[in-house]
């Protein structure tokens, strides 16, 4: 029978050997990516960056694009086997010539890392009146992965890695309102919202995808310390999750609980090359291995099943579609 992850029936781990402290260099080692070429978002910052220096370092070339191409060239400057290009996730025009121009190229893409993300922002609508974390958070990489696609099934056993959150814990899909019309907006509901959508999304890519031996992972890095994902959010909206003190200061136990970058890109780069994946695919991982099942009825490690539910997944990506005006037909 044709194996697939709907309801999480694949969310075992796999005994990979690595853990939460297991950084990117650990994971990749003995692996040589020489003639792979990887295209990674947000691959300027953060664990992004972090990805970047390791997947070039292991021989491919990185692309990556960024809405900041001075300060991406700052960030970058030294780091061999990557190419720089302009792209604004937040403005679908800017996806389509980013992917025009790569398809132009004629090579094939091994590696579609869907690493950008924001978090802790305010309401903000795009151009379509998406709300901002849904269209950069998702429905940029569905827009991406779907123009990218003839390169990506070209590469014949490409991956397609989504960095998601252990933060889809805070909200399941709202199909009623996505853009918050109705409700009042929560910027941490937003944020899970979207989340839960990119585990949907690659569930559902995996699924279509893997009779062309395409595979789709959706990752939780961990929490990490500093990344610029927090450069928006007040200081009473982390004492209200708990992280600071009434005077502002980390708490010894979640500073002690934060990865650092290289921890961070661990999960990813164990995603995007890890052997035991070869048959494996619409999981959500952390700590370098597949993630087991979340509790149900309380925040906890691991993968809730509403974002990996089959009707789920096929509901959202016919919505993707009309939110996006993209057809996303894989054959």
């Amino acid at each position: 029978m044709e194996k697939n992850n709907y309801q999480g029936a694949l969310q075992k781990p796999t005994g990979s050997g690595f853990n939460a402290t297991s950084t990117a260099s650990d994971v990749i080692k003995g692996i040589d990516l020489t003639g792979k070429i990887a295209i990674v978002t947000g691959g300027n910052t953060g664990i992004g960056l972090e990805t970047t220096k390791t997947l070039a370092a292991a021989g491919a070339t990185v692309i990556v694009p960024a809405r900041d191409v001075d300060k991406a060239k700052r960030n970058l400057t030294g780091i061999a086997n990557v190419e720089l290009e302009i792209l604004d996730l937040m403005n679908p025009h800017s996806i389509d010539a980013f992917a025009e121009k790569f398809l132009a190229s004629g090579r094939s893409l091994h590696l579609l890392i869907n690493n950008a993300g924001i978090m802790w922002v305010p309401l903000r609508k795009d151009s379509r009146g998406i709300e901002s974390q849904l269209a950069t958070n998702y429905l940029a990489q569905f827009q991406l992965t779907a123009r990218l696609w003839p390169a990506i099934k070209k590469a014949n056993g490409a991956r397609v890695i989504n960095v998601s959150s252990h933060g889809h814990q805070f909200a399941s899909f709202d199909f009623e309102d996505p853009n918050f019309l109705n409700r009042e907006y929560e910027t941490l509901q937003a944020y899970g919202q979207s989340k839960t959508a990119t585990n949907l999304f690659a569930l559902q890519l995996d699924h279509l995808a893997k009779a062309f031996n395409v595979r789709a992972y959706s990752v939780h890095p961990g929490s990490i310390a500093g990344t610029e994902l927090g450069r928006e959010a007040s200081i009473e909206l982390f004492q209200q999750m708990g992280f600071l003190d009434t005077d502002g200061n980390l708490l010894p136990e979640i500073a002690a609980s934060l990865k650092t970058i290289p921890q961070g890109a661990a999960t990813t780069v164990w995603c995007a090359t890890s052997h035991l994946l070869n048959n494996v695919g619409g999981v959500y991982c952390e700590d370098a291995d597949v993630a087991e099942l979340a509790s149900d009825w309380s925040m906890s490690n691991g993968v809730k099943r509403y974002s990996l539910d089959e009707i789920n997944a096929k509901r959202l990506w016919t919505l993707s579609e009309a939110m996006t005006g993209i057809t996303f037909n894989i054959h």
